[in-house]
């Protein structure tokens, strides 16, 4: 039995207008099926962040067509397929300062619209996601006195809190040190091996496009699938790479 793509991506186009019109993504098709981790690397400026917004639907694109979970995004409400489908991890964290590690990672339960008190299956949820990305002990703590790490550590648990099929994180070690970004590489990869969910992150790291099942470059507004040999990918010289 063929399995169906989780996320479907059809020559999608995107065109800013101002100053000037620009074409930053020229006709972009891409499969994620469950189970599957797909790194989206390039040069700075070619549009990445710009391609996970719209296939996240926080953005529209200018054509194509985008469908999760085997729905029509033109065709759903936005934020009902993000909220279902979706979890963020982005690389400046977007947690709310003022605000405790765990009602963070609550957020995404109490805008669902889901009980968060202390018996409830969100709250238990919540705790047992911040224990197993190592930061249990800061639950109470307002998010303003936790480290860069620490942060980064919370983010992810509230992407992972409403159980989403698709985790889509944006440079998420951009902002870290290196041993940090290790354990947020591991903790990203381990949740599509341990779940059979799915993940795309677009990434400057080699390291973290290594450890995934796949590896595309957008240049030129377009994507070119990567070469693996073995279990590894082929390594990515940005300074040597053509987009012809």
């Amino acid at each position: 039995m063929t399995m169906d793509p989780i996320l479907s991506a059809k020559n999608l186009r995107k065109t800013f207008f101002h100053p000037t019109p620009v074409e930053v993504l020229k006709g972009i098709s891409l499969n994620l099926y469950p189970g599957q981790s797909i790194a989206i690397m390039g040069t700075s400026g070619e549009g990445k962040s710009t391609l996970l917004q719209i296939l996240g639907t926080l953005e529209e694109a200018s054509s194509g067509e985008l469908i999760i979970a085997n729905k029509s995004v033109s065709k759903t409400p936005s934020p009902s397929l993000r909220n279902q489908h979706i979890g963020f991890v982005f690389q400046s964290y977007n947690l709310l300062a003022d605000y405790t590690a765990l009602q963070n990672v609550l957020m995404p339960a109490l805008i669902a619209g889901n009980p968060i008190h202390k018996r409830s299956a969100a709250y238990k949820r919540a705790m047992s996601l911040l224990e197993k990305v190592g930061v249990k002990e800061r639950a109470h703590f307002s998010t303003k006195l936790l480290s860069g790490g620490e942060k980064q550590r919370v983010a992810l648990a509230r992407a992972l809190c409403n159980d989403p099929e698709i985790l889509l994180a944006d440079e998420p070690s951009g902002n870290l040190d290196h041993e940090t970004s290790q354990l947020i590489h591991t903790l990203l990869v381990d949740f599509v091996k341990e779940t059979g969910k799915s993940l795309l992150v677009v990434t400057h790291d080699q390291t973290l496009a290594t450890l995934c099942d796949q590896t595309y470059i957008l240049c030129d507004g377009k994507l070119k699938k990567e070469n693996k040999h073995g279990k590894s990918h082929t390594r990515v010289e940005f300074s040597k790479y053509s987009c012809n």
